[in-house]
């Protein structure tokens, strides 16, 4: 695997409290420190996914709004509230009315039945999560909170030494359900504290004509966080100057670990074996994009350039595409024809660990009932099927220029695609389709192109797909991600549309 580029956090700041009632500490010996000690559960649990800040219990007003200063100090990205057992929720409202961070209630019962025949007031109250529930939901629904609740058990390996009933519940699908939600609402969080913090550069321009690739850098970062870098065709030539003959063979020896040189295509007289010149002059672009990364401290990259023929930086722009693979893979993603919004669902796929390869619809195989998907441009290396292979290319379709290509398919089994795209109203859009990467053929002509079958046939996906406005570009991501990505989608307050799950 190659190393990461960006090391910048991906981990969330996670605020969790518990609740319960004062009345209940003075007549129920060991209630308290029972529930507690969920709530210390619970935060290992959770601190496997991000940074978690526990302020502990909450039983008052007061002490809500103690909490509320709490995680605002620490600039939470997502709260949990772990509803111990019944508390009322005036002591709740106070923490989401000070602290805007997205509220998670935690309804997870210990037990999976209590014992019926020993189970006495105290014991009852601590299973009692789902009692205050619909309360704290009313009061946060009134108030204009959004909210979300996890429903099910705890998930304990062993059961304390004060229960009655029998605890152990980790292997229950209840447990695990929920705290594979949660996981996903973690990850989610610090894929918006990624963005919110990351910077995207912008090199060149965005193809002419394709008017669904326009973007407004303002929107971007209003609606992402991610600020904008403009970089230029210059400064990116500044740094091929600079590369040295050391540099350039430790790009070529990267590239002969993670490609397969390829001979000439049996297919299509374009797509060539690499010339040695070709091969260098990638490797010296690829060394000077790596540069181009580091100097402006970016965490994506799209980019498209068209001038003059013959100039200098269209020979640049005919080695772009080896580097940015590489980049891709190491957690820069980097998309093509200078379309931001997909370099945005790249870094999201990226972030969850899940791939995100540059992709849009190649052709559709009605024998085998499946459409391939692909592109001419980066490639995400991590979630290939087997090594991609390396194309000259004699010339590139619908560019200028020729050059070294990527040809790879990714791996078989479930995958996601996730597309961003933009409402008349400017709003930012997900639309997601999950379907299967099947071993049908593909192209040997120097393009990254896997087939990929869905639930539904190629028209009727095709016929829900078209009418949400979709862009013609879209991040591919190994796995089915629909639920990781709905997550991600509510944080950052954007409309999520499918056509397949």
């Amino acid at each position: 695997m190659l190393e990461r580029l960006t090391h910048k956090s991906q981990h969330a700041r996670v605020g969790l409290f518990s609740i319960g009632h004062p009345h209940y500490w003075n007549q129920f010996e060991g209630l308290h420190n029972r529930l507690v000690g969920y709530g210390h559960f619970i935060e290992r649990r959770a601190g496997a996914w991000g940074e978690v800040h526990n302020f502990g219990m909450v039983d008052s007003p007061e002490k809500g709004r103690a909490a509320s200063e709490f995680f605002n100090s620490r600039n939470v990205d997502i709260i949990l509230c772990h509803a111990a057992t019944y508390a009322m929720s005036a002591f709740v409202l106070p923490v989401f009315q000070q602290c805007k961070a997205p509220a998670v209630v935690l309804n997870l019962q210990p037990a999976e039945r209590m014992n019926y025949e020993k189970t006495t007031t105290g014991e009852w109250l601590a299973h009692c999560c789902a009692c205050c529930v619909p309360e704290i939901a009313n009061a946060l629904a009134r108030s204009g909170i959004s909210f979300h609740v996890v429903n099910g058990l705890l998930g304990l390996e062993e059961t304390p030494a004060i229960s009655v009933a029998n605890e152990v519940t980790c292997d229950r699908p209840e447990a695990r359900n929920a705290w594979r939600e949660v996981e996903e609402w973690v990850r989610a969080a610090g894929v918006t504290r990624a963005l919110r913090n990351g910077r995207m550069g912008f090199l060149g321009h965005t193809y002419p004509g394709m008017l669904d690739m326009y973007s407004d850098f303002t929107m971007i970062q209003a609606q992402t966080g991610m600020h904008v870098e403009i970089v230029e065709m210059c400064d990116l030539a500044r740094l091929v100057a600079s590369v040295t003959e050391d540099e350039k063979r430790a790009k070529l020896r990267e590239v002969e670990a993670f490609f397969v040189i390829s001979e000439d295509s049996p297919a299509d007289p374009l797509a060539k074996k690499p010339t040695p010149e070709q091969l260098d002059w990638s490797c010296t672009i690829a060394a000077a994009q790596e540069k181009l990364v580091r100097e402006f401290n970016l965490d994506a990259l799209t980019y498209y350039y068209r001038g003059a023929p013959g100039n200098e930086y269209e020979r640049l722009q005919e080695a772009f595409i080896l580097g940015h693979s590489l980049l891709t893979a190491r957690g820069v993603p980097c998309s093509g024809e200078g379309d931001m919004k997909t370099a945005v669902a790249m870094k999201i796929s990226d972030l969850l660990g899940v791939g995100g390869s540059y992709s849009e619809l190649v052709a559709t195989d009605f024998v085998d009932g499946t459409i391939l998907m692909g592109h001419d441009g980066p490639f995400h290396i991590a979630i290939a099927d087997s090594k991609p292979i390396l194309r000259g290319m004699g010339l590139y379709h619908g560019k200028w220029g020729s050059g070294v290509s990527v040809e790879a398919k990714v791996k078989r089994g479930p995958v996601t695609t996730l597309g961003i795209t933009q409402t008349h109203n400017g709003k930012l859009k997900m639309i997601v389709n999950q379907g299967v990467a099947t071993d049908g053929e593909i192209l040997r002509i120097g393009n990254t192109m896997t087939p990929v079958r869905f639930e539904v046939g190629p028209v009727a996906l095709m016929d829900a797909w078209f009418p949400m406005g979709p862009t013609h570009h879209f991040a591919m991501s190994v796995g089915h991600n629909a639920s990781q990505f709905k997550k991600v989608a509510s944080l950052l307050d954007w409309p999520l549309e499918t056509a397949c799950l």
